[in-house]
Formats: C-alpha cells, structure tokens, sequence
C-alpha cells in the first residue's frame, strides 16, 4: 500500500495531463493504467493511429490524382496493407512510449492494472489498496452499443477493430455519419473500397453548421462515398466473413438492406465507467450516465475528482485535458480554469473541417444579431497552388460590437488555421482585430484575414 496526494485513474489524454501537471505542482502523484501501454484509446486505439491511416491514404490519393499533374510521373503505388499496418503501429509506440518516458521524467508512478474504488481516499488495484487525500476518474469512454448490431471487432467493428482489419474490404457500411465514421469511412474509400453511409438524420456531423455540413458531404461524394440518410438501421448480421445491413428509411418506413464485407459501428460512444464502484460510493450522476461535477471538477463525494468523457461536454482529447490540467491546479490549490465556449473540434478527412464557438443556427436559436465573413479558398493562392482550393472560411461576429463569435473552416489545414480565431476569441477580439493582423504571403492563413475582412468592408481577393 502506498499513499499519494493524487490517484488519477486512467491514463488517456484527460489522466496523463493531469497526472504530469499534479506532479509538476509538488503532488505525489500515481496513475493507474490497465492497459500494456499508457495513452488510453486516443493513443492505442483512437486518435493516433487513425491519424496515420488519414496520412497514409491521403497520401495514396495525391499520387494518384495530383502527382502526374505536378510533372511527378511513374506508376501509382500499389497498397501494402501489412506495411501499412505496421507504419501506424510505430506510429502508436512512439507515442505511447513518448508518455512513459513523460511519467519517469515527472516522477509520476504508473500503477498498472484495473482500479475500483472502495471508499474515497482508497483506490484499489489487484489485491493492493492504495491511499489518496484525491482521486481523480479519467477513464474515458468506449463505443456506445446499437440494438440489433453484434460487434465481434472482425467483420462487424467499432472504431477499434477498423484500425486492424485483415484486409481491405471491397465493401463497407458506415452506420453513423459522425466525425468517426467520416475519418475512417474516408481511409477505406481512398484505398479502394466502395464506402456506404447509412445515418438516421438528414444531415452529416450533427451540431455542425449546416452550410460546412452540406458542403462537407457533397465533397465526400466526389471522393466516393455513398450516404442513405435518415435510415434507422435494424440490424446488421455477420455471416462468415460478409455481413448483412438491414435499415428502414424514416420517410416512408420501407426497408432495405446492404451487403458488405466491413461494417463500422459508429454512432457515438458513452462513459466508460464499469467497476469503478460509483454506484456504492453513491457519486451524482446526470441522466445520460455521466459523472456529474461542479465547476471545480469535484464529484458528490469530497476528495473525487472526474474529468474528460466520463463527465458532460464534447468527447474530446483536448477538452479532457485542459479539464486534467485545471482539477490539478484546483487540488494545489490555484485556479483552474476551462473556457469551454473556445473548445475547437476538428474532422481529420481532406479536407480538414474545423470549427469552434456558435454556429448560424445557435445565433438564430438564441436571437443574437450577427454579420458573416467568408471567403473562398479558390481565392487563396497558396491553396490553388497546391490543389485545395475546395472549401472556405466563416467568421461569425457580433452585429454590433464586431467581437468573434465563432469560426468554422472547411479546407486545407482547417485544424491549423482555427487555432487563430480561437486565441482572438479567448482575448476578446473583433474581426477587425483579426483583419488587422499581418499574415505571411503565400500561406493558407491569409483564407481567415480574408473572412475577417469580409465582416467589415469586404475581401480583397474576391
């Protein structure tokens, strides 16, 4: 048994941050992890590997489709799937072990096995129970089941076994069209494989803007994705190594089916919470499942913490941890602090689409006066420079005092570039502010001047 001023449970982005912070601030700090490897899904099984298998293919398609163009002739590159596989396995190592190497640094202890949590002030891990004035639950979140569909992460998966299929599939079923399903939807289209997405909505990416939305789709579409929205799916049944999607379209309850070799279940995921002892403890929790915290991060129980998707907010790695960073601050003792109207989201498809802050139809919804600058990227030079001219920049300011409300950019290097508007929007900044601003000649960037000036007297390249 050893005791510790903090226990953070879980080791993903919200856990590892947090526990680095806690000791960076004089905390004895441990950190239990079940898994071989630190980084939670995001490392292991989410965010990182993903990323390569959007960089690969991204990379396959430019050969492709852009590369004879640019003078670079040769045959196209044939897929190694194998090769591939192992590309974003390193991948995954280096970060992972890039955390151990963080943990030894900061001299957090890893405690390595599954925790619960007997009483507060008391983890328990095997058969050892370990002591803590705070306990911090960051065990983040896992696919969110569907009735009718029985994952068995070979031809049937969730986000986890798509990143490890034996194959390529000829043929593949996205059930959800969410920021999941497109990322990795949009993998196996460039590969090759004939990409269907059935979605129970009439739109993409729900809570989007509706104008990236429906451009966002109908660039999918070019790059062959086929969408059946607002189909509620039934069922979907593995056979061997081909499964059947079964769905009925809302509008008229017909029901159809689809045959793939691949189906992906995407529709969201849900804490991940199972054993942890909640419910004996006697922790708040909201209707939807969620650890329930006030706003410094605190459980109904004193000296438990939780952060990241185990509690209310956008799944996100960054917003989990900003928040671990923030309950660390508040256990020492300072002030932490989440702005959670500056939280950017980013859809790592080509194009990349980025947004943060209110959208059209929040404005409207919340009957706020506001004034739109866009601009095009087929007015950006850089851009056509480099066949991305697809897409465009909209700034969204206060009709009356001019200060940035929102941002959502659907283009090249939208994750990059929203970062701009979300430092502007943290100090309070106008559009004017941001017009203002001196921008690089020729570099994507110029794109979100360009919208700035567009909410005053107009672009210049348009």
């Amino acid at each position: 048994m050893s005791d510790y001023d903090v226990i953070i449970i879980g080791s993903g982005p919200g856990g590892y941050v947090s526990a680095i912070r806690c000791a960076q601030l004089g905390l004895k700090t441990a950190c239990v992890e079940g898994r071989e490897t630190l980084g939670g899904t995001c490392l292991n099984v989410g965010c990182i590997p993903s990323k390569a298998l959007l960089h690969a293919s991204h990379m396959l398609h430019e050969a492709e489709h852009n590369f004879a163009e640019m003078g670079l002739k040769g045959k196209s590159p044939s897929v190694d799937w194998s090769q591939m596989q192992k590309y974003k396995q390193s991948t995954v190592d280096t970060n992972t072990k890039g955390i151990e190497f963080l943990f030894k640094k900061n001299k957090v202890d890893w405690i390595k096995g599954w925790a619960t949590i007997p009483e507060a002030g008391k983890v328990k891990v095997g058969d050892e129970v370990h002591s803590a004035k705070n306990i911090i639950i960051a065990s983040g979140s896992e696919p969110a089941p569907l009735k009718g569909v029985e994952i068995d992460e070979k031809v049937i998966v969730t986000s986890t076994g798509a990143l490890t299929l034996g194959k390529v599939p000829k043929k593949m079923v996205v059930i959800g069209a969410g920021v999941i399903g497109l990322e990795l939807g949009s993998v196996y289209a460039r590969l090759g494989a004939e990409v269907t997405v059935v979605e129970f909505l009439d739109h993409i990416t729900p809570g989007m803007d509706s104008e990236v939305s429906r451009q966002f789709q109908k660039m999918l579409v070019k790059q062959g994705l086929t969408f059946v929205m607002g189909a509620a799916v039934q069922s979907a049944e593995a056979a061997k190594s081909e499964a059947k999607v079964t769905y009925k379209l809302r509008s008229d309850d017909s029901e159809h089916t689809l045959d793939a070799d691949a189906v992906l279940l995407s529709t969201g995921r849900r804490p991940y919470i199972d054993g942890l002892g909640l419910d004996a403890l006697g922790i708040a929790m909201t209707d939807r499942g969620q650890i329930q915290v006030n706003d410094k991060w605190q459980t109904s129980v004193e000296g438990i913490y939780a952060i990241g998707d185990v509690i209310e907010g956008p799944m996100l790695a960054h917003k989990a941890e900003d928040e671990g960073m923030a309950a660390a601050e508040q256990i020492a003792g300072h002030h932490g602090h989440v702005n959670y109207s500056v939280i950017p989201g980013v859809i790592y498809t080509h194009p990349e689409v980025a947004n943060v802050g209110e959208t059209e139809e929040t404005l409207k919804a919340a009957g706020r006066a506001y004034k739109v600058g866009k601009f095009s990227f087929m007015g950006n030079a850089r851009a056509k420079a480099n066949f991305a001219g697809d897409g465009f920049v909209k700034l969204l300011a206060d009709k009356e005092t001019d200060r940035i409300l929102g941002c959502h950019i659907i283009g090249p290097a939208a994750g990059d570039l929203i970062h701009e508007v979300c430092v502007a929007m943290e100090f309070g900044a106008s559009a004017q502010d941001l017009a203002m601003t001196c921008h690089a000649h020729p570099t994507y960037s110029e794109a979100v001047r360009e919208a700035a000036l567009a909410c005053g007297d107009g672009p210049i390249h348009m």
